[in-house]
């Protein structure tokens, strides 16, 4: 199974998906300003995955941690919370793990230090586990809504690589795939960083399934042909309303799906919906670097003195989504997560 997060006996191991598809690298990180600083460098990414990472990084804190008492162990606890949930402002999974170990660090300030790491890290490995049954999951729900000789459109990479393993919208193809459904996947480069054709085509070569490498500019072509059946897509975080998140340029293709008459899935656990937010207007949108646009793969393809805008994420409105799939099942519009 492809993994990009894990325990390694006295490390966080991560599977550098910046190096992908040319290699396979593995990045250790004994602290937590070292996960921190992966997260946000993009050694490892999507939401589910950063998630786990960042458990993991506060148990690698509260093991680091030279305090004598249970305030000092906390406030180091703390300050790794909060450099962690500055890495990535957008994905909720991100800040709804970090609250997890900050509870627990609450609930066992009794217990003897070493006690309280341990503990820590029972989290975290639970955290890790929990997502992974939670994409098996959810790859069922959405499998059953895949028809025979299904052409499937994805976009970016919510795949293995994306969580603890097996993925949220590729758990879908996945276990659409072991069923024998799927004719073809459809994989949208996603620029400016191409998760799709380095990452996600990655995943389908190592799988054996069946799929294509296009443009995101030929997504609506292909729509028009007939050659799409369905698109389903991750998610970064998900409004009480259902408003998505998720990478750029996938409201763009939840518009070209309704001119088409394509339904359009959003495949997420169950910790991405932010019940706390009313609709998509109050997600955060991170902005990254210039440079992811002003170049492809190292090569710069438009002048450095050129202005950029580079929103990381766009927020598709609930009312253009066929269906949300989590591990609890499949929510259709209006949506109630309750």
């Amino acid at each position: 199974m492809i993994s990009p997060v894990w325990w390694d006996g006295s490390r966080l191991a991560l599977l550098d998906q910046r190096k992908l598809p040319i290699e396979e690298v593995e990045v250790s990180c004994a602290s937590w300003q070292e996960v921190a600083a992966a997260i946000q460098t993009l050694v490892v990414r999507g939401a589910p995955a950063i998630g786990v990472a960042a458990a993991f990084g506060v148990s690698l804190a509260a093991r680091a941690s030279a305090a004598r008492d249970r305030d000092g162990m906390l406030a180091d606890i703390y300050e790794a919370v909060k450099g962690l949930g500055a890495t990535r402002p957008t994905a909720v999974n991100l800040f709804w793990a970090l609250e997890r170990m900050r509870r627990v660090a609450l609930a066992n300030g009794s217990e003897p230090l070493e006690t309280q790491r341990q503990r820590l890290h029972e989290e975290a490995q639970a955290i890790r586990d929990e997502d992974l049954a939670a994409n098996h999951a959810m790859g069922a729900h959405g499998a059953a809504l895949v028809p025979d000789g299904a052409r499937i459109l994805t976009h970016c990479n919510a795949g293995a690589l994306a969580t603890a393993g097996y993925g949220t919208a590729l758990g879908v193809i996945r276990a659409a795939h072991e069923r024998g459904t799927v004719a073809l996947v459809w994989v949208d480069e996603t620029r400016p960083v191409m998760q799709g054709s380095r990452l996600t085509a990655w995943e389908m070569v190592r799988e054996g399934i069946p799929h294509r490498v296009i443009s995101d500019v030929a997504a609506a072509f292909v729509m028009k042909r007939g050659d799409v059946d369905l698109v389903v897509t991750g998610a970064d975080r998900i409004a009480a309303n259902g408003d998505t998140a998720n990478k750029i340029g996938t409201y763009g293709l939840a518009v070209l799906a309704r001119h088409h008459g394509i339904p359009f899935y959003v495949a997420a656990p169950s910790s991405t919906i932010d019940p706390a937010i009313a609709t998509g207007a109050a997600i955060v949108i991170e902005e990254r670097d210039p440079a992811e646009v002003r170049g492809v793969g190292g090569c710069q393809t438009a002048p450095a003195a050129s202005p950029v805008f580079n929103p990381a994420f766009d927020v598709t409105p609930a009312g253009l989504i066929s269906a949300i799939i989590t591990e609890r099942g499949v929510f259709r519009f209006p949506y109630d997560f309750a």
